[in-house]
């Protein structure tokens, strides 16, 4: 039984089900969608961008506090697990469903294989940090993107044996949609954008912001609009607002910091059309994990605006640089990447599109051990 529960689950789900469905002999899977990710119209988009199989199961959880849509996850899931008694329960990444699940499953005695296990950031105040944290320490198979991944694992008292470096399953998709990626200028016009906006000496860059530090209090999303209207002077934005921010923007009487000739405002994008913009981009600024990854695989420098981040491999292999939400350290990022001094990196290991068929394989095989081996 697979779960998914938000945007970035998905992106982790699709190979594997392929994956699962081209190993020999196949491995049967049930896809639950928690309904974590509510809307709709986007979730719909990301199953068609990605060739994602419609879910066996909608929980349509909704929206709520941490609390609130943790325990809903939890009843509702509950009773398909009676029903439909999986081998194993698989889930990806760190979003509350991702714990919820996991928490409903190890009750029952079912075991749960995590996918995305061992990263850190350090910051347990950020929701994330709890559910990775946990999700592993309950998990009897973990699969890690990176190497350092098990040290942190080792750390906190998982064994070794448990853990199987498996590569990054976002890299797959990334792979297997990039020839279909839309271009950044038919999604511009698209929206009632001039594309010619792109085509600047400086080329363009692309933002994202959505993690409650950087938005919920106005004072720092004053502070970080400020900042990125000095930077739209040196290359014009394409700003892909999360509605989360879009409303703080809008609540805190901050619109007038959005330079309309010089930051072009979106709504929140499709796989597809973000894979377009990024790949184009001379350079992404971003709060997000996954645009971290990303961006590396791209070979697009990335600033992010963090203090901190669990994707390390990307700022010590990758394109990545943090910059937190100082002024002058992301105006110099922005500076040093126009004149060239940007992070080239490299793609790091195993993040080479074939992550889902080492699992695949890895899971085949250890479901089909005696359960005292577990």
């Amino acid at each position: 039984m697979c779960v998914v529960g938000a945007r970035p689950n998905f992106m982790k789900i699709a190979p594997i089900l392929r994956a699962f469905a081209a190993h020999q002999p196949p491995v049967p899977a049930f896809l639950v969608h928690t309904g974590q990710h509510y809307d709709a119209s986007m979730s719909d988009k990301l199953f068609e961008d990605l060739a994602l199989p419609r879910p066996d199961l909608n929980l349509e959880v909704g929206s709520g506090s941490h609390a609130v849509q943790t325990a809903e996850v939890m009843k509702r899931f509950e009773p398909a697990l009676d029903e439909h008694k999986p081998s194993c329960v698989l889930v990806v990444g760190d979003v509350n469903s991702t714990l919820a699940c996991s928490l409903v499953a190890v009750k029952k005695g079912v075991p749960v294989v995590h996918v995305e296990a061992g990263l850190r950031s350090g910051d347990r105040r950020m929701p994330e940090e709890i559910n990775r944290v946990l999700t592993d320490q309950i998990s009897d198979r973990l699969y890690t993107t990176e190497r350092s991944a098990l040290a942190n694992l080792q750390r906190e008292g998982v064994a070794a044996e448990r853990v199987c470096f498996a590569g990054n399953v976002m890299i797959d998709s990334l792979h297997a949609s990039r020839p279909r990626a839309r271009n950044a200028a038919d999604t511009l016009r698209a929206h009632g954008h001039d594309a010619g906006v792109l085509n600047g000496a400086a080329g363009y860059g692309v933002v994202t912001l959505h993690r409650p530090s950087n938005v919920d209090h106005a004072e720092v999303l004053r502070a970080l609009l400020e900042t990125l209207r000095t930077v739209a002077q040196r290359l014009p934005l394409v700003f892909a607002l999360h509605p989360r921010t879009r409303a703080n923007i809008e609540r805190f009487g901050l619109a007038e910091l959005v330079d309309p000739a010089r930051m072009i405002l979106l709504p929140p994008q499709g796989y597809l059309e973000m894979l377009g913009l990024m790949g184009g981009a001379a350079l992404v600024l971003t709060d997000s994990g996954g645009l971290q990854e990303e961006t590396t695989a791209l070979g697009v420098p990335c600033l992010t605006l963090r203090e901190n981040t669990e994707r390390p491999i990307t700022v010590e292999q990758g394109t990545n640089t943090m910059v937190g939400r100082d002024r002058a350290a992301i105006l110099a990022g922005v500076d040093d990447i126009l004149a060239g001094r940007g992070k080239h990196g490299r793609v790091p290991e195993y993040w080479d599109g074939h992550a889902a068929e080492r699992i695949a394989a890895d899971l085949w095989r250890w479901l089909s051990q005696p359960r005292a081996e577990h």
